[in-house]
């Protein structure tokens, strides 16, 4: 282990000895100084991995000498030791960005414990959560194994997004691979609990289902209106619950956290059927028996959600909500900034819905374009381009204005998106859909055991565009690729971000009130 290196600046360092001696006692590596500039000199010949700084010294003070020291190396941690209470001193510190403010007199554990919080600390938190998921690990297994129920999965669901942002916290922690092994495990259980139940959640007799898509509206929102809440529905197309966890510290800045839920999204996992059902309140099969008019199927030509907010207002009206409502979609930077200037408006409704199309097309951009590849190489890469996004998008400037006033705040989503890896051969004819997580046609070909298939679709409330139409949606980590030119595609998309199939991060995704403070 790598011999600390501290230097101790004070001009009465020949009253420290005892402290000198306890941390060389630690193994701690000290190198004194008198005074400022001679403390200036050790910096520019040395590395050392903390600074103990002494503030009331003569000639050159302790922030002086401070200032000095973080021109030379920003980054080096500096624990500042004062006799002064005085609070100007302390805010003139903090300023300068040190790691540490002591009052003296301090004794020798004062100091090795700012030392430990300072440079041990990563060490010790990476040890404690290496620990702690290790003793959660088998519990987690067990109940992986014990999921029989819908909520059953969420809770697994949130156990490990947990420690996955715990362990990434953490840079080099062995237990990551570990836990991508028990995410796959999960996922593998999942899609065999999905195989079995989804369709038995349209069941009129049914009274054990999850809240789904197209009952948002109806138990959610609904309820808020009847209140007289002015509220503002948020939803971010292809947005995980992952990525709700990375931006909410940034979030609870201005908002309180008022409920937290995952939902299911519907099969397949898509916008042009989840987020339709959510705004017509209704599965797509019955969107289509409804309003023909307002619903395209896959071998239709044309824009699949074209008529969102028709959809919407149809739904509002069957709950008596005849009120206008404002909507909008934010497809790029010119449309984000429209909606900034104008944000009043939100407030002469009762409803306000906005789409927020960003993360969809990173998702589809990083699947054609290699720097984008590059650059979310990978879930964590994935989750941080989010968060980059979210604190520099107009969305955040909008609910930074939304904080300021009585109005309740939804971020939802249609559905989450999954990093394939494994190819699964399936046959089409020439009109079946392109999508790499689902297929819909007649005559498909496949390996039944590597889907999730549905060969009724009036079960599951899916249109049918032939007599032998059928469903089929690629399970875990899997995307479906067809036999010609196979390994060309099985390559160009592997490790690409990919929505339609059944994996927990598609189909559990978040629903988030947020209340100003």
């Amino acid at each position: 282990m790598k011999q600390i290196k501290i230097l101790w600046v004070d001009d009465e360092i020949e009253l420290l000895k005892p402290h000198l001696l306890f941390l060389r006692s630690k193994n701690y590596l000290v190198e004194t100084a008198n005074n400022g500039n001679e403390a200036i000199e050790f910096v520019k010949k040395g590395k050392f991995d903390i600074i103990l700084l002494d503030e009331n010294m003569p000639g050159m003070s302790g922030i002086e000498t401070l200032n000095e020291i973080k021109k030379l190396n920003v980054s080096i941690p500096v624990v500042m030791i004062t006799k002064s209470e005085e609070e100007y001193i302390m805010d003139e510190a903090i300023g300068s960005k040190i790691s540490d403010y002591l009052i003296k007199p301090v004794n020798p554990k004062q100091i090795l414990l700012s030392i430990k919080k300072i440079i041990d600390q990563k060490r010790l938190i990476i040890e404690k959560t290496t620990s702690d998921y290790q003793s959660e690990f088998q519990k987690i297994g067990i109940e992986i194994n014990d999921s029989f129920t819908h909520k059953d999965w969420i809770d697994v669901y949130k156990k490990l997004v947990y420690w996955e942002l715990e362990l990434e916290r953490n840079e080099g922690n062995a237990m990551e691979e570990v836990l991508k092994l028990q995410k796959s495990e999960a996922n593998k259980a999942f899609s065999k609990f999905i195989k079995k139940n989804y369709v038995s959640w349209f069941s009129p007799k049914n009274e054990d289902k999850p809240l789904l898509s197209h009952n948002i509206f109806k138990q959610k929102i609904i309820p808020l209106l009847d209140k007289n809440e002015q509220v503002v529905v948020i939803v971010i197309d292809n947005f995980r619950y992952d990525q709700w966890k990375y931006i909410q510290d940034e979030i609870s800045k201005y908002f309180n956290i008022y409920e937290e839920e995952i939902f299911y999204s519907i099969l397949p996992t898509v916008t042009q059927y989840a987020r339709n059902s959510l705004f017509a309140g209704l599965m797509p099969s019955e969107i289509e028996k409804l309003f023909p008019e307002l619903w395209l199927n896959d071998e239709d030509e044309g824009g699949k959600n074209l008529h969102e907010e028709e959809l919407l207002k149809k739904q509002l009206s069957r709950f008596g909500k005849k009120d206008n409502f404002y909507f909008d979609k934010i497809t790029n930077l010119k449309a984000g900034k429209r909606l900034i200037d104008n944000a009043a408006a939100l407030s002469n409704h009762n409803l306000s819905v906005i789409i927020i199309n960003f993360i969809d097309m990173l998702s589809h951009a990083r699947t054609d374009m290699e720097m984008i590849k590059q650059l979310a190489s990978n879930d964590a890469a994935y989750r941080s381009i989010t968060l980059s996004w979210f604190i520099h998008s107009t969305l955040f400037e909008l609910l930074k204005q939304l904080s300021q006033k009585k109005v309740k705040v939804v971020i939802t989503t249609d559905h989450g998106t999954i990093k394939v890896k494994n190819p699964t051969k399936i046959v089409g004819d020439k009109n079946t859909n392109t999508n790499l997580r689902y297929k819909q046609g007649k005559n498909l070909s496949y390996n039944p055991k590597e889907v999730f298939e549905i060969l009724n679709p009036a079960q599951a409330y899916l249109p049918s565009t032939h007599l032998s139409s059928s469903y089929t949606f690629a399970l875990n980590d899997n995307f479906f690729a067809y036999p010609n030119n196979f390994n060309y595609y099985a390559n160009y998309y592997r490790d690409t971000f990919q929505h339609g199939g059944v994996s927990l991060e598609e189909m559990l995704i978040p629903f988030i009130v947020l209340s100003n403070k």
